[in-house]
């Protein structure tokens, strides 16, 4: 076993990541030195920051194939997903455009539970299903549309099990029935390359503490034209973000971000061949040393720096805790911690129960080395042996 790693080993970058230098030295000025309100233009310090807002749309929108008009700064992903969603089926409710979602079991719970809160006003919501590898089958989704749906909501790239939507062939089947195509692409940005002209896709959730940028600010990509987007706004106030989401802008939060988005699209290549070599080196391993061992998700169509693994016999709570303090894994989303319910992407790709409960979550980030890697992998395989034995 490698003995000079240092530890412990951030493996959950799902969950967040390290926010990365050049992000820090990025965001710094604007905190002492332009730290104006991009909203008051009447004197230099406000113009200052409305520009520097300005160029960072324009870099988020280089890296998307969008106009700079069309991103809309949020908190993150979960109220950018919320603003999509309930924004968009809101207004096609006041102008008698339709009541009715199409989104799939598997997304995440702010899709979900959007979707759940406009049903309990009077919506109506399709969730397809997927098959054991936790892909939608995109002629499902053509099935399902209806004369009053007004709104597709499909998620890039899984949260837990990292398979990736065929988002093409979705925003295909939402443009020929016009309908809006709304992604969550959280977890696909910097490791899928993202164009949304290409992909049809006319809404897209994107957030800042995924791609190694600040917690708390993400953005909303909203198409102006062919076809024109319009939404109901969640917050209403100053009339910020062309009405949509009204609060003074987070501007170090927001030149933070967009430098995370330029730097994940300027390395994606790097990144994601180094993930890919780590994660195929463990699973590898894993799967040679160990018995009864599952890869959850679509083996080839998943984001590269994602392993999710069920291990017979072992419960993941007693695994992730036997790992402590010198690895840090999931046992399942960061977004549903102290739930004790099982995944419901599991429980959707899967009917065995067990399965349910002996699954962890490893996510690779870019400065992990393959030192660590050869450590973790050993850890794991001797804990799995050790409870194991201890169960058997």
């Amino acid at each position: 076993m490698t003995s000079d790693v240092e530890t412990p080993i951030y493996l959950d970058h799902h969950a967040t990541t390290p926010v990365d230098e050049d992000v820090v030295k990025e965001m710094k000025p604007y905190f002492t030195e332009n730290y104006g309100n991009p909203a008051s233009e009447d004197h230099i310090y406000g113009a200052k920051a409305k520009k520097a807002v300005n160029e960072a749309r324009e870099r988020i929108s280089e890296t998307v194939n969008c106009r700079p008009e069309e991103i809309i700064f949020t908190s993150g992903a979960t109220e950018s997903d919320n603003l999509a969603i309930k924004g968009a089926a809101e207004y096609a409710a006041k102008h008698d455009e339709g009541s009715h979602l199409i989104t799939v079991v598997t997304e995440h719970e702010a899709v979900l539970e959007a979707c759940e809160a406009l049903e309990e006003k009077g919506f109506d919501a399709t969730y397809l299903p997927v098959d054991e590898q936790g892909t939608v089958d995109p002629s499902d989704v053509e099935d399902a549309i209806r004369d009053d749906t007004v709104l597709i909501s499909i998620m890039a790239a899984n949260n837990e099990i990292g398979t990736t939507a065929p988002l093409k062939e979705i925003g295909k089947v939402a443009k020929d029935n016009d309908v809006f195509f709304h992604t969550d692409a959280v977890q696909a940005l910097g490791y899928l390359s993202i164009n949304v002209e290409e992909m049809g896709i006319d809404l897209m959730s994107i957030s800042g503490h995924k791609i190694y940028g600040p917690k708390g600010i993400g953005a909303l990509y909203v198409r102006r034209r062919n076809p024109k987007v319009k939404l109901e706004p969640l917050l209403h106030g100053g009339g910020h973000e062309r009405g949509w989401r009204s609060g003074t802008l987070n501007v170090p939060s927001i030149m933070g971000f967009s430098k995370a988005v330029e730097l994940a699209d300027k390395n994606m290549e790097e990144r994601t061949s180094h993930v890919d070599e780590l994660s195929s080196y463990m699973w590898e391993r894993l799967d040679d040393e160990l018995d009864d061992i599952i890869l959850n998700g679509h083996p080839d169509e998943r984001i590269p720096n994602n392993l999710n693994i069920s291990f017979t016999g072992v419960e993941n709570k007693a695994l992730v805790k036997n790992l402590q303090p010198d690895i840090a894994v999931s046992a399942g989303s960061a977004c549903t911690t102290g739930q004790v319910e099982a995944s419901h992407v599991l429980q959707a790709i899967t009917d065995d129960k067990d399965r349910w409960h002996n699954t962890i979550r490893i996510g690779l980030g870019k400065d992990n080395t393959k030192e660590e890697i050869e450590y973790a992998t050993d850890e794991i395989i001797n804990i799995v042996n050790r409870l194991r034995n201890l169960t058997f």
